[in-house]
């Protein structure tokens, strides 16, 4: 079974018959926080270092999804698995984030999921993450929390009231299973009928394959006790040859026409560096009041769950610079408060003011891919003392590429530097260096490869190393990410950049 494919020849999940093949989101799509208003549904991510963060995402079929805008502007450090919510006809957004001097859980707020969106208001919690926002019976609002604790909220919901306390202990898995650690987080509550449902993920994200899970428990009072669901866990990947590694940290909700689903994240296969993809799998209630997940391993097709229409899905990755796409295509790795300032458009150009003195160091523009083999080709050219190219960037520690400067090419491999000299029978007329160069990555099943072009992409020429990139990912580095296309502008000087271009191979 394969994919459909959508613009570009991205992959996508409806197969057009009916049917839709996980995962309906392809790529970096980890922690899916989603929320159902009538018959709309809202979905965010955790977005980490990427600025415009928090992109919310809208569906009506759960398959196929647009992006509707991003709702954190303002930096507040690397931000993990938020909670949509809407109370009283407005809409809240928990946001963990940590920076190396603080960690905290934020919130802002907005009248419609469209915004505008709040500055962030800071809740001072600075011990959990993974925040779960809960109105009881009693219209009290809590927020549950990492490792089964949890806080009340003011009436507003943009500060707390009292202390934290711990309300549930997570099932725990046999001591010989192969997982990375136990870790309980990720609440996600529901009330059906009598019960409160709390589904939990433990068993760490990343690690061995086997280790991350789905587990759950209820209780008829939000307060407690909490009773822990016989089947535990409800979904694990049983086996590292199966196709979806690390399943876990899902919501359970209930979809169109009455029907149950849970959203959840996973590695793929031999893909660790496309970061935890967004997977959905049908539930269904059995007599003993637990909910049965149905997909399996979700290798095979499922039903979608609604015949609807034909919906888009996704975005075109390919960019003219003729209009502004950050945020919904394009964010800044780790940038400062001011980075947006960095840039200026005009003539279908993009410029980008140098920061910094490599990758390392001058927060480079990322965009997502979900493919296994794609290539991207951007046309570069620099300005004064500045350096700019073409990267597959994991983070500032770990990223391969290629970019040029005053001083010729410099090859970027293992988050490293190393320069290459003139550009091979490249002088200007006036028989100074360089300044314009075409840059092509194909990122072939993580085999790199690199073309440059200096006849607006008449003819290529293949660059001498090629580079394996599997392990560019959370077990060799952390920080949660995934390998990302990104173009970059370093030094002292401007980087223009033109006619950015995605395929799927």
């Amino acid at each position: 079974m394969r994919w459909a494919r959508g613009v570009e020849g991205q992959r996508k999940a409806d197969l057009g018959n009916g049917m839709f093949l996980n995962p309906v989101f392809a790529g970096d799509h980890p922690d899916p926080a989603l929320l159902r208003d009538g018959d709309d549904y809202y979905l965010t991510f955790s977005s980490f270092d990427s600025y415009p963060g928090i992109i919310i995402w809208h569906s009506r079929d759960l398959v196929n999804w647009l992006p509707v805008h991003a709702a954190l502007r303002q930096p507040i450090g690397s931000v993990w698995a938020p909670c949509l919510a809407k109370h009283q006809g407005r809409f809240y957004c928990y946001i963990p984030a940590r920076t190396p001097a603080k960690r905290s859980i934020y919130v802002i707020q907005a009248d419609k999921m469209t915004g505008p969106w709040s500055d962030p208001v800071d809740l001072n919690l600075p011990a959990h993450i993974d925040p779960e926002h809960v109105t009881d019976e009693q219209g009290r609002r809590w927020l549950f929390l990492s490792g089964g604790d949890r806080i009340r909220l003011s009436d507003d919901g943009l500060s707390t009231v009292g202390e934290v306390e711990h309300v549930y202990d997570p099932w725990r898995y046999p001591e010989d299973w192969v997982v990375e650690t136990f870790a309980p987080e990720g609440p996600k509550i529901v009330k059906r009928g009598d019960y409160w449902y709390m589904t939990t993920a433990v068993g760490g994200t990343a690690g061995p394959p086997t280790g991350h899970m789905v587990i759950m428990a209820r209780s008829r009072s939000i307060d407690g006790p909490w009773e822990n669901c016989p089947h535990n866990p409800l979904i694990r990947t049983q086996s590292p040859r199966e196709k979806w590694w690390s399943r876990g940290h899902a919501t359970l909700f209930e979809g169109p026409n009455g029907k149950w689903w849970m959203i959840y994240h996973g590695y793929e296969n031999g893909y660790w560096t496309l970061g935890r993809q967004a997977l959905l799998e049908p539930v269904k209630w059995a007599k003993d009041g637990w909910p049965r997940p149905l997909g399996g391993d979700l290798s095979r097709a499922l039903r979608k769950p609604i015949d609807s229409e034909s919906q888009m899905h996704g975005m075109a990755l390919s960019d003219d610079f003729s209009t502004d796409r950050l945020g919904t295509l394009w964010s800044f790795y780790d940038p400062a408060p001011d980075e947006q300032s960095r840039l200026k458009r005009g003539d279908r150009t993009l410029v980008m003011k140098g920061k910094g003195k490599s990758p390392t160091d001058c927060s480079p523009l990322t965009c997502i891919a979900g493919d296994q083999a794609y290539r991207i080709t951007a046309d570069v050219e620099t300005s004064g003392e500045a350096e700019g190219g073409v990267l597959l960037y994991y983070s500032r520690r770990l990223y391969a590429g290629l970019g040029f400067g005053p001083q010729g090419l410099v090859m970027h491999r293992y988050g490293l530097q190393r320069p290459r000299g003139a550009i091979p029978g490249q002088r200007d007329p006036g028989g100074g260096p360089v300044r314009k160069l075409a840059i092509r990555l194909s990122n072939q099943n993580n085999i790199l490869t690199i073309h440059t072009s200096k006849d607006d992409r008449q003819t290529w020429q293949k660059f001498d190393v090629q580079m394996e990139v599997s392990g560019y990912h959370h077990n060799v580095a952390y920080d949660f990410l995934s390998l990302r296309p990104a173009i970059y502008a370093a030094g002292e000087g401007d980087v223009r950049f033109r006619n950015f271009t995605y395929e799927a191979l």
